[in-house]
């Protein structure tokens, strides 16, 4: 696996800089006094494709294999849709081993994440973990993260892997003291847990999502105290456990929109068994096409398209707000978020293209919408653009768009030129009786996120 390192990012000038605010003893947080600037992280590139440990697994089984975030990973097995159907319906399990997995322990580990995160890190419980981000000091995301909480001062926190590098950076100039000066950040230990140096600590995120889930996982076997401690957990729970003889950090968390589910770290050298052993039991193996259509009918965000990205949207824009604590006394981007929602006039919203009559039969066949393609009106002035569109459970195409906030409500009816992108320039100037012109898709906008059936 490939090894950030301790690879820094430098600090690029700004126009918008951040200065903490004064505490209440009269000093800066911190002590930090310095101006915050935007953060911009010397990266090397990767020349050739990793691997994750289930690679050969993935090829034995058949898997369809891509390039994403630097990585060889399966697309899907046997088709999209069996594999989206089959975690809805029964359970699906997903190589997610190139997500980042940092481990902080040690005295200030809480506080260092309070201040680079934007949720509550101490009022989260031990055996509980929180969906967060790290901000820049503009307010648009560096990345979102999962932050587990093992102990006191020992979490995980799990990143998206196109952002492991620049996460790991970005946290090792905090700790330095060169994005600016937090006291005691240099008191705990923060490790890469993919890399061989975490030897036996080492871990990589197995997914495992649908309503049989947890049937498949407790089927490895394991004691009557550790079996009962995955079922007694709630949403968003951790529990330490052996499963089928494997040491195992089990979550209740996923991207699939599933209430039953689980995220299991587990050490490297045993992945592709645990892997395989859900397969054995049951769980249909899924590619990462999958995974994007599920999180896509959830509502759920992707980095670089409801965040962050060519639109520049942050957490608030997402609709993730709610995971933003401006209670906290200082956080980093907090200033340039208030800010940004002063003025802020957009939200992305779920939207479903028009293709069926009310008795459910199919009267057309829209073209399927991509990233960028502009949303219209009923006068045909664009108050939205698309930033995903998959099929979901009912063969329906189901996607997101950032919308101007007056044509957010659900049941509203716009229009989508979908494959704008992809269309050839029209001269409507000269269009003759007999040609084609484009026109706009009729489209319902839907719930922010779907109802639990």
């Amino acid at each position: 696996l490939h090894a950030p390192g301790c690879e820094k990012g430098r600090i690029a000038s700004a126009a918008d800089e951040q200065k903490p605010p004064p505490d209440a003893s009269g000093g800066d947080l911190g002590g930090g006094s310095a101006p915050l600037s935007k953060f911009v992280a010397d990266t090397a590139a990767n020349d050739s494709l990793l691997e994750t440990p289930l690679h050969s697994l993935h090829l034995e089984l058949g898997a369809k294999m891509a390039p994403f975030a630097g990585y060889d990973m399966p697309l899907w097995y046997k088709s999209v849709s069996e594999e989206h159907q089959a975690v809805r319906a029964d359970a699906g399990v997903f190589d997610v081993a190139h997500m980042g997995v940092f481990d902080l322990r040690g005295r200030g580990a809480a506080d260092f994440l309070d201040l680079a995160t934007t949720n509550d890190v101490k009022r989260l419980k031990v055996g509980a973990s929180h969906y967060s981000f790290l901000l820049d000091v503009d307010g648009i995301p560096l990345d979102d993260l999962m932050i587990y909480r093992l102990a006191d001062e020992h979490f995980l926190a799990v990143v998206n892997a196109a952002n492991n590098d620049k996460n790991w950076a970005w946290l090792q100039s905090l700790i330095a003291g060169e994005a600016m000066n937090i006291e005691g950040a240099d008191r705990f230990e923060l490790r890469d847990l993919r890399q061989p140096q975490a030897g036996a600590d080492a871990r990589v995120d197995i997914a495992l999502q649908g309503p049989r889930s947890r049937d498949y996982l407790l089927a490895l076997g394991g004691s009557d105290e550790d079996q009962a401690r995955v079922k007694r957990l709630p949403w968003a729970g951790v529990a330490h456990v052996t499963l089928g003889g494997i040491d195992i950090i089990v979550s209740r968390t996923g991207y699939t929109g599933e209430r039953i589910a689980y995220e299991l770290f587990v050490h490297p050298a045993r992945a592709a068994e645990l892997f395989r052993r859900l397969v054995e039991q049951g769980a249909a193996p899924c590619g990462l096409a999958a995974r994007d259509s599920l999180r896509t009918e959830a509502g759920l965000p992707l980095y670089g398209q409801e965040l962050a990205g060519d639109l520049h949207l942050g957490p608030a824009e997402a609709g993730f707000g709610a995971y933003v604590k401006l209670y906290k006394p200082f956080f980093i981007g907090k200033r340039a978020f208030i800010k940004r929602e002063k003025t802020r006039a957009t939200q992305v919203s779920r939207f479903r293209l028009d293709s069926k009559r009310a008795d459910g039969s199919v009267s057309t066949r829209p073209r399927p919408a991509h990233y960028g393609d502009p949303i219209v009106n009923e006068r045909g002035r664009v108050v939205g653009t698309v930033t995903s569109c998959n099929i979901d459970s009912d063969g329906n195409q189901v996607g997101q768009a950032l919308l101007e906030r007056g044509f957010r409500a659900p049941g509203a009816k716009l229009a989508v030129f979908a494959s704008a992108g992809r269309a050839k320039p029209t001269d409507y100037a000269n269009l003759k009786i007999g040609a084609r012109a484009p026109v706009p898709q009729p489209l319902t906008i839907l719930t922010r996120f779907p109802r639990r059936k």
